[in-house]
C-alpha cells in the first residue's frame, strides 16, 4: 500500500510539473504576443506612419516627428541636415522601418567595403577604387528605391479595389469618414495601412481635408491624388460623390490595362536591352575562363585598360538609352 502511495504522489507530481510547465511556456507566448506579435506590430507601424504627415505645425510636429536615429547625438546632427525629413518620409515609403541613421550608415559600409575591395584586393588606382566606393555607397538606395517602387505599384493596383469599396459603402448609407475606416479593417496593406491612418488621424481630431492632405504627400500616386482632389471639390461644391469615385476607378484601371498592354508590346525590347546590356560580360567571363591567353592584354597592358574603361563608359550610356527607349508612360 505504501508503495501505492509513492506510486500515486509521482504521477500527480509528474502532472503538476507538465502543468506547471505548460502554463509558463502559454504565459511567455502571450507576453511576446503582446509585445512583439503581430497586433503590436501593426499598432507600432500605424504610430510610426503618423510621421509621414503634411501638418507643419509646432504641436504636429511635437507628436510626429519619427525618432531619426537611435544615438541622441545622430539625432541631433541629422536635425541640422536639410530635407533630412524627406528622406524619411522616402523611407516609410518603401515599408522598411529602417530609420535614417541606419540607411546612411549601411551606404557607408557599402562604400567603404567596395573601396578597399577594388583597391587592397583588385590593385586598382585610387581614383577607381574612389568610384568603385561611390558606386557601393549607392547600393542601399538602389535597394531601398526598389522596394518603395515595388510597394506603391502595388498600392496604384489597390486603389480602384478601395474606390469601389467606397462607392458601395456611400450607396449603402455610410458616412465617408466610416467608408474610409472600411478600407483600413477589410483590405489588405499597404493602402490598408495608408488608409487606417487617415481614420486616426480624423479620430484624432485632425481635420478630413488635412488627414487626405497628408495621405496624397505620404503616397505620391497621380491617380490618388485625383481621387484626394476629387472628394475635396466635393465636399466645398457638392455633387454626386459616388459617380466620381465610380468613373475615376474606371479611369484608372482601363489605364492599369493599357499599361499592361504596353508593357506585353514592349517586353521583346525590353528582353532585347536585357541581352545586349550582359552579353558583352558574359562573352568576356566564357572567353577569360577557356582562353586566359588571348584575354591576358585587357587587364596587364595599359592600353587594354584603357580600351575596358572606354568600353565600359560607353556601355553605361548605351545602358541608359537602351532604359530611355523600352520605358513607355502611361
Amino acid at each position: 500500500m505504501f508503495d501505492n502511495l509513492i506510486g500515486d504522489t509521482l504521477i500527480i507530481l509528474a502532472v503538476l510539473v507538465f502543468v506547471t510547465v505548460l502554463m509558463v511556456i502559454e504565459g511567455l507566448y502571450m507576453l511576446w504576443r503582446s509585445y512583439r506579435g503581430g497586433d503590436a506590430k501593426k499598432i507600432e507601424k500605424r504610430l510610426q506612419a503618423l510621421s509621414a504627415g503634411g501638418d507643419r505645425t509646432a504641436q504636429a510636429r511635437l507628436v510626429r516627428d519619427r525618432m531619426l536615429s537611435d544615438a541622441p547625438w545622430m539625432q541631433r546632427a541629422l536635425l541640422k541636415l536639410p530635407r533630412v525629413h524627406g528622406f524619411d518620409r522616402f523611407i516609410l515609403q518603401a515599408g522598411l522601418e529602417w530609420t535614417v541613421s541606419h540607411v546612411l550608415l549601411a551606404c557607408a559600409l557599402s562604400g567603404v567595403l567596395a573601396f578597399f575591395a577594388m583597391g587592397s584586393l583588385a590593385n586598382q588606382p585610387v581614383w577607381i577604387a574612389m568610384l568603385a566606393g561611390a558606386a557601393g555607397a549607392t547600393v542601399p538606395l538602389l535597394y531601398l528605391s526598389h522596394r518603395r517602387g515595388r510597394r506603391l505599384a502595388h498600392l496604384e493596383r489597390q486603389l480602384p479595389d478601395a474606390l469601389d469599396l467606397v462607392t458601395r459603402a456611400l450607396r449603402a448609407g455610410h458616412s465617408f469618414a466610416s467608408s474610409v475606416q472600411m478600407i483600413g479593417d477589410e483590405m489588405s496593406d499597404p493602402i490598408a495601412s495608408e488608409f487606417r491612418m487617415v481614420a486616426d488621424e480624423v479620430n484624432f481630431g485632425v481635420s478630413l481635408q488635412q488627414a487626405l492632405t497628408n495621405l496624397s504627400e505620404r503616397v505620391p500616386l497621380t491617380d490618388l491624388r485625383y481621387f484626394v482632389v476629387s472628394v475635396l471639390i466635393q465636399r466645398d461644391s457638392g455633387g454626386n460623390l459616388t459617380e466620381v469615385l465610380g468613373n475615376l476607378s474606371r479611369l484608372i484601371r482601363d489605364r492599369l490595362k493599357l499599361l499592361a498592354r504596353v508593357r506585353v508590346l514592349s517586353s521583346e525590347g525590353r528582353l532585347s536591352a536585357w541581352i545586349l546590356g550582359l552579353m558583352p560580360f558574359a562573352l568576356a567571363g566564357l572567353m577569360n575562363l577557356f582562353n586566359p591567353e588571348f584575354m591576358a592584354p585587357l587587364w596587364n597592358d595599359p592600353m587594354g585598360l584603357s580600351v575596358v574603361k572606354f568600353m565600359l563608359v560607353m556601355m553605361a550610356i548605351g545602358v541608359v538609352i537602351l532604359r530611355k527607349i523600352v520605358k513607355i508612360r502611361v
